[in-house]
């Protein structure tokens, strides 16, 4: 029963890894776009 359980264990520390990876492909900072400044008439 010892090996199943710690197999078990194993199997969910391993699968909770995998599935903590977000987003896939590299990183990325978002580009800036500079805001305009309002023009008052």
């Amino acid at each position: 029963m010892k090996p199943l359980l710690t197999a078990l264990i194993a199997l969910i520390a391993a699968t909770s890894l995998l599935a903590g990876c977000g987003q896939k492909g590299p990183l990325y900072l978002p580009e800036e776009t500079p805001s305009a400044p309002a023009q008052s008439q």
